[in-house]
């Protein structure tokens, strides 16, 4: 039986996604990248997905709007999601909060700290 679990990341930047891609990859998780958060909701429904990390500054759909459409979905209702962010002011990170994010990372981050929050979520 296969429990590896499937973690989308939506970022618009390819570094990070790498990054982000590689720290998790060496804990034992799948990987999925998605370029922005439209890119994302096309992406959900293709595999099983446990977990979303997304940015906020995206073009075509940002990281807001994308929490919003995931949680519209009763299926998805539960589903982990971490933001990860250079917006650092409250504002930001309310109304992350309230979108229906789980966690809010904020950038610069280190590949432990992502693991560790990863791991609060998919044990």
């Amino acid at each position: 039986m296969n429990t590896t679990k499937t973690i989308l990341i939506a970022d618009d930047s390819a570094s990070i996604r790498k990054f982000v891609s590689l720290s998790l990859k060496m804990q034992g998780y799948n990987v999925i990248s998605a370029v922005d958060g439209m890119d994302a909701l096309e992406k959900l429904p293709a595999s099983p997905i446990d977990m979303v990390i997304t940015d906020l500054n995206m073009p075509n759909m940002d990281g807001y709007k994308l929490i919003r459409n995931i949680r519209s979905y009763p299926e998805f209702k539960e589903l982990p999601i971490i933001i990860l962010s250079s917006l650092s002011n409250d504002d930001d990170i309310k109304e992350g909060m309230t979108s229906g994010a789980n966690s809010y990372l904020v950038k610069p981050f280190n590949a432990k700290r992502v693991q560790y929050e990863v791991s609060k979520y998919l044990g």
